[in-house]
């Protein structure tokens, strides 16, 4: 490659933001382009696409450049799709349940050609019913399940192998397109179904020994892992050698045992690539069927979340993106094609990220992202005769790189001297800036999750207005290591509260911050996180955001929808803990006497992960202590807000909040008074 040629094919015009209300409106909008991946024969691509506020699929004919757009049904959105032929794509659609702010999966499966015609509901509840827009497919009969692409078929192309996850569900006959799931994934044994892309038509191939399970098939399309839960709610992997064997017990989840998650076969079908952590961080190893014996491909140095980079044609990998603080390539091979195709966009989109997301099957034509911390992205498309690469679309057309602000990994040590990892974000101009007013971000999760090197948008926005943002991975998040991880149970207003006070410490002791003007917020757990620092350390914030955040741990076990599964309920326990009079003295709530930050609450109306009477309960007792806070409360989001207008309206309110308390016109003084 010689040459990276930019020219922009401008297909999807983005809403333009008044320079005004670029500083907190424009980190509100969701990305306009999300996804592309490019189709097998190479003529045509696949992206999911904002239109209004609704996310659809478009597909882009790359001979004449014509965009013909696929909406979902009405109430729904594209959540994902992919390209199952060379003409033809699957995508799933989604709904708002209030679990989180993006759509969920409700178990339905469309199919549509490259160019837009022939679309068809071909798995789900509504198929062959009144209620799907799609086209009437007689031989498809409904399914009672959610469904999710496991792969397509190398062989014919007409067929895929779908994961179907049995349902119970509700139908609300006064809303004929709403419909609630309850439990589907606890008490149920998914099946592999063989899937006719056409017509829908559904052959059994086999039942899962496990619940909860996901499978994994080899390159010919058989299935032989199956990754899930048994009956003591702990991980167990199963493995069978060929479409005849029999499932064999690999791996169980038990504690100090290395981790064992397949991720994918290679090219000689006999090996496996699996995660294969040994407690104290992120491997990779390579597992040999025939053997049963691992050998370790690559290990963090320091602790770190890995990822492997498939080859173009999906039958190997050839790198392993890791990120102890920025990301960082491991190849594997490092003559391979990809390996040097990266080597030279690297050198191109010096300080991006570049990855591939799709390409023809003749690998002629590549489909990559280039995105940074200051980058959300721009998808771009290389042609390999041509040697040269043009962009397609950007992710946020209204986000300028030069004008965010870098994100710089951090470590220091706990108090107890467990190594910790994050970022500091300054705001752009004062990089060298000393006593800045800083927002402590905590995540949510706690569990799973981590903070990243990547495009945040709340972080740009708290910085683009003017504030340091600090933010810690502590003990309990994901990507540093199971023992890391376990080290964060039943550690909720305990250790995990110390690490986040101890990253605030170690800024204020590298003059970055000042002790003076320090607010904390999160959402979810950081909202437990943001509340439980104000009322256990009360001289260390001056204010406290909690969005959609717990404030009563005691509810956790009888509110919310993590109850409504027996997994959740056994996480609960194990995580949580279930010692009501310990639950209540870690709470916020119970602590009110100590709180002298100034608080501003927002909570989502119709929050099932997290009910509204968190909130609303934190709310009432402010009230009757006569304490100031402010309060927003939208009744239609959910666990977290989803609405671009009430995003913007609720950063506008944050960013006015942090000016008034810590800004550069706040009053000086201590921790803020009741």
């Amino acid at each position: 490659m010689r040459k990276l040629v930019l020219s922009v094919i401008a297909l999807i015009v983005a809403p333009v933001v008044a320079e005004a209300a670029v500083e907190t409106a424009s980190f509100a909008m969701h990305a306009r382009v999300d996804a592309v991946k490019i189709s097998p024969d190479g003529r045509y691509l696949a992206l999911s696409q904002v239109l209004g506020n609704v996310s659809t699929l478009g597909l882009v004919d790359l001979t004449n450049m014509k965009l013909q757009n696929v909406g979902a049904r009405e109430g729904a959105e594209v959540v994902d799709f992919d390209w199952v032929s060379s003409d033809r794509v699957m995508y799933s659609i989604g709904e708002h349940n209030g679990d989180i702010e993006q759509p969920q999966r409700n178990g339905e499966l469309y199919t549509v050609k490259g160019d837009g015609t022939g679309a068809a509901l071909v798995f789900g509840y509504r198929v062959g019913s009144s209620m799907s827009t799609a086209s009437h497919i007689k031989q498809a009969e409904p399914e009672m399940s959610l469904g999710s692409l496991i792969t397509p078929l190398a062989d014919d192309s007409n067929y895929v192998l779908v994961s179907s996850y049995p349902l119970n569900h509700t139908v609300n006959s006064n809303q004929a397109n709403a419909v609630t799931y309850t439990d589907s994934f606890s008490g149920s044994f998914p099946e592999v179904i063989r899937l006719d892309v056409r017509d829908g038509k559904k052959t059994p191939i086999l039942t899962s020994p496990l619940r909860r399970a996901k499978f994994i098939a080899d390159h010919h399309g058989v299935v032989r892992f199956v990754i899930g839960m048994g009956e003591d709610h702990k991980s167990k992997v199963y493995y069978r050698s060929n479409d005849r064997g029999d499932w064999e017990l690999v791996w169980e989840e038990t504690k100090g045992a290395p981790g064992f998650i397949p991720l994918m076969f290679d090219r000689s079908n006999e090996k496996v690539y699996v995660r294969c952590d040994a407690g104290k961080a992120d491997a990779i190893c390579s597992w040999d069927a025939s053997t049963r014996k691992s050998t370790t491909l690559w290990s963090a140095t320091d602790s770190s979340s890995a990822d492997l980079e498939p080859t173009l044609d999906g039958m190997d990998a050839f790198a392993i993106r890791s990120m102890p603080g920025r990301t960082a390539v491991t190849l594997l091979n490092k003559s391979a094609p990809e390996a040097q195709l990266l080597a030279t966009l690297m050198k191109q989109l010096p300080g991006e990220d570049i990855h591939f997301t799709s390409a023809s099957r003749d690998g002629k034509k590549v489909v990559f992202v280039a995105q940074a911390d200051v980058d959300p992205g721009t998808f771009y498309l290389y042609d390999a005769d041509k040697q040269k690469a043009s962009a397609l679309f950007e992710r946020r057309p209204d986000i300028k790189p030069d004008q965010m602000s870098s994100m710089e990994p951090i470590a220091f040590k706990a108090r107890d001297g467990l190594a910790l990892h994050g970022y500091l974000t300054k705001p752009r101009g004062k990089e060298a800036a000393k006593n800045l007013p800083t927002v402590v971000l905590v995540h949510g999760g706690p569990y799973l999750i981590r903070d990243n090197w990547r495009f945040n948008p709340q972080v740009q926005m708290l910085a683009a207005s003017g504030y340091a943002v600090l933010q810690v991975n502590f003990r309990g998040s994901a990507g540093y290591g199971s023992d890391f991880e376990h080290a964060g149970y039943r550690e909720w207003g305990g250790k995990m509260q110390d690490d986040v006070t101890d990253a605030v410490h170690w800024a204020i002791a590298q003059g970055v911050s000042d002790p003076r003007r320090i607010c904390i917020f999160g959402a979810s757990y950081g909202g437990y996180a943001a509340l439980e620092g104000a009322v256990r350390e009360p001289d260390l914030y001056k204010c406290a955001i909690g969005y959609v955040g717990v404030y009563d741990l005691r509810l956790m076990h009888s509110r919310g929808d993590t109850t409504h599964v027996s997994y959740g309920v056994s996480h609960l326990k194990e995580a949580l803990g279930e010692d009501e009079s310990d639950l209540w003295n870690r709470s916020p709530m119970a602590h009110l006497d100590s709180l002298k930050a100034k608080v501003l609450l927002a909570v989502g109306g119709q929050d099932q992960r997290v009910p509204p009477i968190q909130g609303e309960n934190l709310h009432n007792e402010l009230l009757k202590r006569r304490i100031d806070h402010e309060w927003v409360y939208e009744r239609t989001e959910g666990h977290g807000f989803y609405n671009e207008q009430h995003v913007a309206d609720l950063y506008a309110k944050i960013v006015a909040f942090l000016d008034r308390n810590i800004g550069e016109g706040a009053a000086a003084g201590g921790a803020g008074t009741k």
